[in-house]
């Protein structure tokens, strides 16, 4: 996708996406064969159900209709959120992944495994799990020092059990 077409479409979508409570995150167009499809991901701090997705494709659609930002010949357009393993590039996307386990690449070399427990303009701090019955260390990282950051998935987080049961009780 061309800088200039990328940056029309989001001049285009943005304020719409914005409009229906949501972040604009990324716009790609691909290539599959003949057909062109148009991917949109969004996403908000309390994160954005199937209704609302319904909502900002419908709007995005007819605001893409009105136009000739596409250019001749079909698309489709699929409208979604980040997904679990997100990649943070924002501030806003660390301060929605807080409580979350993420791995982190270092400017100094390495990487690193930790919960984000606090965000603020200046970097992270993070609990790194212990290993082998050891205790949790805290660890402060600036924004700088990060080369890269990912969401990881969890499964079964005993913490989580133990809140689901002191919520039932």
């Amino acid at each position: 996708m061309s800088t200039t077409q990328s940056e029309r479409l989001r001049e285009l979508l943005e304020p719409l996406v914005n409009s229906q409570g949501l972040d604009l995150e990324e716009i790609a167009v691909d290539s599959v064969g003949r057909k062109r499809v148009l991917r949109v991901v969004v996403d908000s701090d309390t994160g954005a159900d199937l209704d609302q997705i319904a909502d900002v494709s419908r709007a995005l659609s007819a605001k893409l209709d009105d136009t000739d930002v596409m250019g001749e010949g079909e698309y489709t357009l699929e409208v979604g959120t980040p997904g679990a393993e997100r990649l943070l590039t924002e501030h806003r996307h660390y301060v929605r992944a807080t409580d979350r386990l993420v791995k982190f690449q270092l400017a100094e070399g390495g990487e690193l495994v930790a919960r984000i427990l606090k965000v603020d303009d200046e970097g992270v701090d993070t609990e790194v799990p212990g290993v082998k019955g050891r205790k949790p260390t805290a660890r402060r990282l600036a924004f700088g020092d990060i080369v890269r950051a990912r969401v990881q998935v969890e499964f079964g987080r005993k913490d989580d059990k133990d809140n689901k049961k002191e919520e039932e009780a």
